[in-house]
């Protein structure tokens, strides 16, 4: 029997024989269960390793070291779900951030964000924390852990509107206070709102701060208290704004700002070493707190000022002319809506003769009549910085018309001046307007001859 199975091995013809059976081209062909798979479709080992980056991204993050293509290949891949921790300091792209932004808050104009996606998902991030937060139930901690992930990002806040505590309820048997003798040694909330002073100082390139202290969308649960600006809130955003030397813009509005908080504000921004635009719209600032803006005024780099919609009269005005008398900075002043009367408005006037910064002036609504007119018709012929003034919704006059057309007659730089519904006549309003078109033809004429720097 070996000598037989010997004599098959050593035998040519049959070793031919049986590789021929082996040949793979007469072999039967093995058919794939997949009748659409190929060698084609088979992943590289290169996206199967970018794969697995993206899938352990939040446990390994791998990014920098990665040739740039791979590198736009896991951010293209990256879910915007992943924590803040791992990407707010790792991921500069602005196509994943984006990614962000378009999942959380739908498409939004990023040119009000300096045109970056990044700054604009860490700006309205923490604005949300900021304005969700509850004093004594939200963990300051939630706030401040967002710091090292922020900071560098966060340019401007809106906060529309700041919670206040939650107001515990009152016992139903009002004799047991009678047994404790005395409520002094109650615990109330250890803040009235959010404190700013836990975080401003941090973000170290703020420049606008938008703040309402409000609630919106309160409904049926209407109290005044959820509109209330406390003297604590007052004082703690005080030392705050103080210790943020790159603050530009402060605007806090609607927010029952009176006397004493705008002193108390004012006296920790005197010097402010950056501070330029100053808002306090739809408040309730009248004279007291007019003379500390005044002061500010001097005391700052202000080019806007603000007081919109407040309570300054005609003592205030004053305060605010002799200060404007000597101001060198001050480019835009908003006076609408308040009661100047004629006495604050020829307060002003005069102060003009002597300003030769101011450009924007806005008096509408401010129960000014023939007196003020005759007072900005003399400060016209003299002032020769002026461009733009709103007279709009006073009661000038037919008489007060006349002489500020007159005045504006020696004028040749105010391009802008709104007299509707000041009663002046129709006439005296044509003679006005034509003026205007002078002076935007000159000033048009003299940039286009200006040299190029």
């Amino acid at each position: 029997m070996a000598e037989t199975v010997g004599a098959i091995l050593m035998d040519p013809p049959v070793i031919r024989r049986n590789l021929n059976a082996a040949d793979p081209r007469k072999m039967r062909r093995i058919i794939a269960e997949d009748p659409e798979w190929s060698l084609a479709v088979v992943p590289l080992l290169t996206n199967l390793c970018l794969e697995h980056i993206v899938i352990n991204f939040e446990v390994q993050p791998m990014l920098h070291d990665l040739l740039p293509s791979h590198k736009a290949y896991v951010l293209e891949k990256l879910p915007p779900s992943l924590p803040l921790e791992v990407t707010a300091n790792l991921i500069s792209d602005e196509g994943y951030w984006k990614k962000c932004c378009v999942e959380r808050w739908g498409l939004g104009d990023v040119t009000a964000y300096g045109n970056s996606w990044k700054r604009m998902f860490f700006e309205r991030h923490l604005e949300k924390i900021i304005e969700l937060f509850i004093p004594d139930v939200t963990d300051p901690k939630t706030v401040l852990d967002m710091v090292p992930l922020c900071k560098n990002y966060v340019k401007k806040l809106n906060i529309s509107q700041l919670l206040p505590p939650i107001k515990a309820p009152q016992k139903a048997d009002d004799n047991d206070s009678s047994d404790t003798g005395s409520d002094s040694g109650f615990d109330g909330p250890s803040m009235d709102h959010f404190d700013f002073g836990i975080l401003l100082d941090k973000l170290i390139y703020l420049e606008e701060l938008h703040l309402v202290y409000g609630v919106k969308g309160c409904g049926m649960n209407f109290e005044w208290n959820l509109f209330e600006f406390t003297f604590r809130d007052c004082e703690s955003l005080a030392k705050a704004l103080k210790q943020c030397k790159t603050l530009r813009v402060l605007r806090i509005l609607q927010s029952k700002v009176d006397n004493e908080k705008c002193r108390l504000l004012v006296s920790y921004l005197l010097d402010h070493p950056s501070l330029q635009d100053l808002d306090l719209s739809h408040n309730l600032i009248s004279d007291r707190g007019a003379r500390a803006v005044g002061k500010l005024l001097n005391r700052s780099r202000l080019r806007s000022l603000n007081v919109y919609d407040n309570q300054i009269r005609g003592a205030g005005a004053e305060a605010l002319a002799y200060a404007l008398a000597k101001n060198t900075s001050l480019l835009t002043l908003n006076l609408r809506l308040n009661r100047l009367g004629d006495e604050g408005g020829q307060a002003i006037a005069q102060a003009l003769t002597k300003n030769q910064t101011l450009v924007n002036l806005h008096l509408g609504a401010n129960q000014l009549t023939e007196p003020t007119a005759i007072a900005l018709s003399q400060a016209l012929v003299q002032n020769n910085t002026l461009k733009s003034i709103n007279l709009s919704c006073n009661r000038l006059g037919v008489d007060g018309g006349k002489v500020l057309e007159e005045g504006m007659s020696h004028n040749d730089t105010v391009v802008d001046c709104d007299v509707r519904l000041t009663s002046i006549e129709q006439e005296s309003e044509v003679c006005i307007s034509q003026i205007l078109r002078t002076n935007q033809s000159k000033t048009r004429r003299k940039h286009t001859q200006e040299p190029i720097k």
